[in-house]
């Protein structure tokens, strides 16, 4: 795959008072590292003198630690410029910040990749020394397995995520019954004793079940567990690891068991034995085990920023441009809850920022991950995600705010912003994983990103059930493309999902299409559990599997001037009975050929407002509204009473072109044209074009032909 350099001839000014070498346009710095360095050099060269007597830094921590020295000749003036040359950086711990390691708004610093060049910080260990053994396996023994030193759960052969030996093999799943825990109080209490009673011989007592994980589909999320015990007389398994969403579980799950020797039968699969430090691999079709680069990661983590924002000690005014951070593995713990929705259980990601704030990562790639890309999380503020390219990841690309809202102000998560980044290929592991997820924090930009291919929601906002106060509000996730997500794997999902009571929330000039679930809920805007006060206005949806929009539960959400086609089920949707007013939907296009035009229950109550839409089914049928009602009838109860059935006449709705031809009858109702060409990445030329080169299976709706 591929990552971002700096543009050519970018300029920034000297970081110190000492003068600094010019060796050519673009590439002055105050520092350089390069992979033939040394620490102990002064790192103001930027290649080593013939005799070896000076040369770059080494390390990523080597220019930081120089950094501080300058420091201790007093308060910098200027800005400081670090260059990165082109190679690899092995990181086998993280590389951590500190406030002390801070710029200032007059004198920031700057990690950058030398102009023209690719600096990757790996956390990746190569294997090497294969040989082949039994059938189409080939072994190689890992030093330190053994002795207990490292064990790892992710192997990558020339690039490429390989799968951790299961069975059933990839593309299939096995069927359950939910054995239920002994004893429970609340549905809100933790459980600690679910199992699955298996059928068939789908389960047995492994040879090795300590490290056998069970990986499970609930309801909204997916869990994965640790096994207790095989009961092959009752055909029951039960788990280690306890449950936070019982009332998730499906009344017959499906699920993989992984990590299992006796099921190394597949191309792409591997088992690392952990008594013997013994790495099996069946290589795919193609790969020669002689020469190909085979890496298993070693760290979580590969960057952290660690600020005390309550104590007013953030680490601030750092800039990371054009490197990339490739290879980092995850854990997988006995007795935590490893089943929460958005795969929000995970305690790190590749870079962790706490405590940072007037912080930039841009034009930067992370690949290769075993959990979420990056994370804002306590304390972090005012920080920017800018142009970055985020794929193969364990979960998710980029995390913002936590869980729980911080008491402190200080330690609120807010005001951050991601732009511009095409995120894509994650839910890898952790299958609840999302592009972009935003939790307990306010104010933050989300804005012309492309988002595709994950198993769940593209982006979610929010973490706050049944209209409890608001502690997320104000963000805007806006001209975002986001697109192909579900793929049938999982169930209740969002391409923009929110939680929760969110003023000032808005959600506009978002492309959003094709979504497939499982057994329920894939829908284009997905206003979830109370999701209230928020503006939805000038989207384009189509083919999402349920509903172009879906409110459930809101107060007072404003639906403006969308076009909403193609969902073979229902193009809107509300849910359950309840008094107050949920949403407006006004001067909106609503196109399709199967399902309804307006669906769910409180559709059919009146507890929301229609008006000044044009409908149209172009399959020649006439909509009908809740409850079979004609248009007059439905008008007659005091809904869409300046609203028409009629073409709205798109350039060529067929081939998704749903640009309005100027004699549109929808103009005449106000509504204003959307455009599509606005929505999405922006910037040069290779960095629009780059998500066309990503080659993905057709995805097939029910009803496709």
């Amino acid at each position: 795959m591929r990552c971002y350099q700096l543009l050519l001839g970018f300029a920034v000014l000297l970081g110190s008072e000492l003068a600094a070498p010019v060796t050519a346009a673009g590439t002055t710095a105050d520092f350089y590292v390069a992979p033939g360095g040394k620490d102990t050099w002064s790192g103001r060269l930027a290649a080593a003198k013939a005799d070896g007597s000076d040369g770059p830094l080494a390390t990523l921590a080597g220019a930081r630690d120089a950094i501080r020295r300058l420091k201790e000749q007093g308060p910098l003036r200027k800005p400081v410029r670090v260059l990165l040359r082109g190679g690899t950086y092995a990181v086998g711990e993280p590389v951590v910040f500190f406030e002390g390691d801070s710029g200032t708004k007059q004198a920031p610093i700057c990690y950058a990749a030398y102009p023209g060049e690719k600096p990757i910080l790996s956390g990746g260990v190569p294997i090497s020394g294969w040989h082949k053994a039994e059938g189409p396996l080939w072994t190689a023994s890992v030093p330190g397995v053994k002795e207990g030193r490292w064990y790892f759960r992710s192997l990558f052969v020339d690039g490429k995520r390989c799968i951790p030996a299961r069975t059933p093999n990839e593309g299939s799943e096995f069927s359950a019954d939910v054995i239920k825990p002994l004893h429970r109080s609340t549905q809100d209490d933790v459980i600690s004793s679910y199992g699955l009673r298996y059928h068939n011989q789908d389960v047995k007592p492994w040879s090795n079940l300590v490290d056998a994980v069970v990986v499970v589909y609930h309801a909204w999320t997916a869990a994965r567990h640790c096994i207790a015990s095989v009961d092959v007389a009752h055909k029951i398994v039960h788990f280690t690891n306890r449950s936070q969403f019982p009332v998730g579980w499906c009344a017959a799950p499906r699920y993989y068991v992984e990590n299992v020797r006796e099921a190394l039968d597949a191309p792409g699969e591997f088992y690392l034995e952990r008594k013997t430090g013994l790495l099996s691999y069946y290589p795919r079709p193609g790969e020669d085990m002689t020469k190909a680069q085979v890496v298993a990661p070693r760290p979580e983590t590969l960057l952290m920023m660690e600020g005390n924002a309550a104590g007013l000690m953030a680490v601030e005014y750092l800039t990371f441009d054009g490197i990339g951070f490739e290879y980092s593995d995850w854990v997988m713990p006995r007795d935590e809850m490893v089943d929460i929705q958005s795969a929000a259980f995970l305690k790190t990601a590749t870079i962790l920022c706490r405590g940072v704030q007037h912080c930039t990562f841009e034009r930067c790639h992370i690949a290769h991950v075993g959990g979420y890309g990056l994370w804002l999380e306590r304390g972090s503020k005012d920080d920017r995600v800018v142009q970055c390219h985020m794929y193969d990841l364990g979960a998710g690309g980029v995390r913002i705010g936590e869980t729980v809202l911080p008491g402190m102000h200080e330690e609120q998560a807010e005001r951050n912003e991601v732009s511009n980044c095409f995120i894509h290929d994650g839910s890898r592991v952790f299958h609840a994983g999302m592009g972009v997820l935003i939790g307990c924090s306010s104010y933050n930009k989300v804005l012309h990103n492309e988002i595709c291919d994950f198993l769940n929601s593209g982006i979610s906002v929010g973490w706050s059930w049944a209209h409890d106060p608001t502690t997320a509000h104000h963000n805007a996730i806006e001209y975002n493309h986001v697109h192909h997500l579900g793929w049938g794997k999982t169930s209740d999902m969002g391409g923009i999902y929110t939680l929760g009571v969110s003023p000032g929330t808005t959600v506009r000039y978002n492309l959003i299409h094709d979504m497939l679930r499982h057994t329920y809920g894939a829908f284009g805007i997905y206003l979830d559990e109370a999701s209230s006060d928020i503006l939805i206005e000038n989207n384009v949806i189509y083919r999402v599997q349920d509903a172009c929009f879906f409110d459930h539960l809101g107060w007072d959400n404003t639906v403006r001037n969308n076009i909403f086609a193609f969902s073979p089920i229902a193009q809107i949707r509300g849910d359950e009975d309840e008094s107050h007013h949920s949403f407006t939907c006004e001067r909106n296009i609503v196109y399709y050929q199967q399902g309804e035009v307006i669906g769910g229950e409180s559709a059919r109550t009146g507890h929301h407002q229609f008006e000044r839409n044009c409908y149209w089914n172009a399959a020649g049928k006439t909509p009908r509204f809740p409850g079979g009602l004609s248009l007059g009838q439905w008008q007659a109860k005091g809904q869409d009473t300046h609203s028409m059935l009629a073409d709205p006449k798109f350039v060529d709705a067929e081939r998704h072109d749903f640009r309005l031809q100027n004699d549109s009858p929808a103009l005449r109702l106000g509504f204003q044209p959307i455009d599509i060409s606005a929505i999405g990445l922006t910037g040069p030329a290779e960095w629009i074009k780059l998500p066309m080169q990503v080659e993905r299976p057709a995805m097939k709706l029910p009803g496709d032909k």
